[in-house]
């Protein structure tokens, strides 16, 4: 595999900043099935999902007969879950709705290389730890491309479309600034909140409502250890062939490589990568940057030496990289949107 890196130039241009920290990630085993109906909350989750299409199946998903699912992994789940979900039609939100909301909106995408969807380690950790801050924080159980849905390639995309509208259009309901409302994706979902922060404006399904008038820009974007490029020699292949099939073009590769969409009118954007990632180069955070960077578009690109992949929030306790939900909310301050 080649791992050349890109060429950034100068990297300490204003707006822009370069952070190198060392940690790394402890993984899991173990898997037991549990199944849900679609959009309803484990027994013991005080969140209620609520779907993001109007009647709950997405469009172009009427005729998909997977079963959604989630599955256990964590050999104690009475001490800690580690779930995902899987066979998604009916795409939804959980919300996390801070004690003292101070405006600040996010909707998170976590990963699961487009096979699955992760529940807790990048989903209601993140949305617990973020609300601790006063963010209301929105997590996307998103629709996977490989399970028989039309348009397959883009149903991730639709959905996190059709999320950013909702929560603006519902904005005044939750106390959210409608101004204020960031994307954020770990891994797989990565490519997500990067496909959503690149072609917001993309025309991939029919509006379904009057909240479809509405952007779905992000007003700011994290990508955490992010699928950005489909170039083979630095892709994640899984997700790159759950997302384009086998043997994608070399057209296809480069419609859906995200640094290859970055324009001038991309969100400020947050990357977090692991420089040891097993999974993930670290170069696709630093093609992404290296496009924010050539479109002037402020960024900041923090790379701790160890971490490995889908880490989160628990897998780097008490290392170095467990700073960075902070090192996040002290740049979205930053940025003049969150107080």
């Amino acid at each position: 595999m080649d791992r050349t890196r890109p060429n950034l130039g100068p990297i300490y241009d204003t707006g822009f900043h370069v952070f190198v920290k060392r940690a790394f990630a402890a993984g899991v085993v173990w898997a037991v099935l549990v199944t849900v109906l679609p959009g309803v909350a484990l027994a013991d989750d005080p969140l209620t999902p609520f779907p993001i299409w109007p009647g709950g199946v997405g469009p172009g998903s009427e005729g998909v007969t997977v079963q959604e699912t989630v599955v256990e992994r964590s050999a104690d789940p009475a001490a800690r879950h580690d779930r995902y979900t899987v066979g998604i039609t009916r795409p939804h939100l959980s919300l996390y709705r801070p004690a003292h909301p101070n405006g600040t909106a996010l909707l998170v995408m976590p990963g699961g290389g487009y096979l699955r969807v992760v529940v807790d380690k990048e989903g209601d950790e993140i949305g617990r730890r973020l609300s601790a801050a006063g963010v209301t924080v929105f997590v996307l159980t998103y629709r996977l491309p490989g399970d028989g849905h039309v348009h397959a390639a883009d149903v991730p995309l639709q959905d996190a479309q059709r999320a950013m509208r909702l929560i603006r259009a519902r904005a005044a309901e939750w106390g959210v600034d409608p101004h204020k409302v960031g994307a954020m994706g770990l891994s797989a979902g990565g490519h997500v909140a990067g496909s959503l922060g690149t072609r917001y404006d993309a025309p991939v399904y029919t509006p379904q409502d009057a909240a479809d008038r509405l952007s779905a820009r992000p007003d700011f974007l994290a990508l955490v250890y992010p699928v950005v490029s489909m170039d083979p020699a630095i892709a994640h292949l899984g997700s790159r062939a759950q997302l384009l099939g086998d043997n994608p073009t070399p057209a296809q590769d480069a419609a859906y490589s995200t640094d290859l969409a970055v324009t001038a009118r991309t969100p400020p954007t947050f990357l977090l990568h692991a420089d040891d990632d097993p999974a993930v180069p670290v170069e696709n955070s630093l093609r992404f940057y290296a496009a924010l960077h050539s479109a002037e578009v402020p960024a900041e690109l923090h790379i701790f030496q160890k971490g490995g992949h889908g880490f989160g929030i628990r897998g780097v306790t008490g290392l170095p990289a467990a700073a960075w939900p902070d090192l996040y909310i002290a740049w979205v301050r930053g940025l003049g949107m969150m107080p």
